[in-house]
């Protein structure tokens, strides 16, 4: 944020509907879910931007579980997001609607779904289940809030686990979304299925000497991120794992409105080498290079970094979104 800011732009950060210290919702399992479909969390960013006094910005950029919420956003009002980087988290554009099925014309495959993969994942030996099904479950959020080794050591895990620096972390393009494809991708994602996320991390606790010197993630840092989510817990995080990824039919619905829009304004990709999340959705890539962002300038994948590359390299990262605006990002 300051180098981008030394840069003459105004930086906002904020956290999602279901984090820190936002309201407006629910902590509960059972609330209705409304809230954290695609088209509210548009509507989130949409009001920040003008409860601040703009109606365009100059870039939305989105990690994670923002990726898509930028993406959407940048989909459904380029004139108010004039550019876009996307973080992470591929994205694959909007669901198809069928076209021409009434001249005969067939409709379109259907992807595997996650219930679909985990059936299939079940079987291999030894058993596996994909994470973003586990955290849909109602037992996900208390697995990790009351995590046996602590949320301060969880979160520590869980960080290196996804981290360049854990040097098991040697992503790939995948062939199909199949279970044996799948079965490469480490137990963040492609979880073992007698255990949940708190004990799939526990043995990746890194040595007392790597914690120590540890720029990019401090202890102090971690102490926040476990004052926070003891607070909140993690359902409202997760809720978005519910309505915003995986087949639910109320949302492919709702993101069918937009089938056939892409994003046409400026727009760069940026992941970190050793990130899974390039490449766990076999071909979400290539949907977002190819057909989902027709104006895709840039695509980089920086050495050194893992899952969380703008904080494991913040020099090459806002080296990256600086160019980008001065080249890309007109008034």
């Amino acid at each position: 944020m300051p180098t981008l800011a030394a840069a003459g732009y105004h930086v906002i950060a904020p956290d999602q509907r279901g984090y820190g210290r936002t309201i407006g919702w629910d902590d509960s399992y059972d609330a209705d879910p409304d809230l954290f479909r695609i088209l509210n969390m548009t509507r989130d960013v949409i009001g920040l931007v003008y409860a601040l006094g703009y109606r365009s910005v100059a870039m939305v950029a989105g990690h994670d579980a923002g990726a898509p919420v930028a993406s959407w956003a940048t989909l459904i009002r380029p004139d108010i997001f004039r550019s876009i980087t996307i973080m992470s988290s591929p994205f694959e554009g909007a669901p198809s609607l069928p076209f021409d099925t009434a001249n005969g014309a067939p409709l379109p495959r259907l992807g595997v779904t996650d219930d679909e993969l985990d059936a299939e994942l079940a079987k291999l030996n030894p058993p596996r289940k994909y994470y973003q099904n586990y955290q849909r479950t109602r037992g996900a959020n208390d697995d990790m809030l009351h995590a046996p080794q602590g949320l301060h050591a969880f979160f520590r895990a869980y960080y290196f686990y996804k981290s360049g620096d854990y040097k098991g972390n040697k992503p790939h393009p995948l062939k199909a979304r199949t279970a044996e494809e799948m079965a490469q991708i480490p137990t963040y994602y492609v979880m073992e299925k007698d255990k949940g996320m708190a004990a799939t991390v526990a043995p990746f606790m890194p040595p007392a000497d790597y914690i120590a010197n540890c720029k990019w993630l401090t202890e102090a840092e971690i102490d926040v991120y476990a004052t926070e989510y003891s607070r909140t817990g993690f359902t409202g995080a997760l809720q978005g794992y519910r309505v915003r990824r995986g087949s639910d039919p109320k949302s492919i619905a709702e993101m069918q409105t937009f089938s056939g829009r892409t994003i046409d304004v400026p727009s760069q990709y940026i992941a970190g080498k050793s990130d899974w999340g390039v490449y766990q959705t076999p071909g979400a890539v290539d949907k977002m290079r190819n057909s989902a962002c027709t104006h895709m300038v840039g695509f980089h994948l920086v050495d050194g970094a893992g899952h969380w590359v703008q904080q494991e390299q913040p020099e090459m990262v806002s080296a990256l979104l600086v160019q980008f605006l001065q080249d890309y990002a007109k008034p």
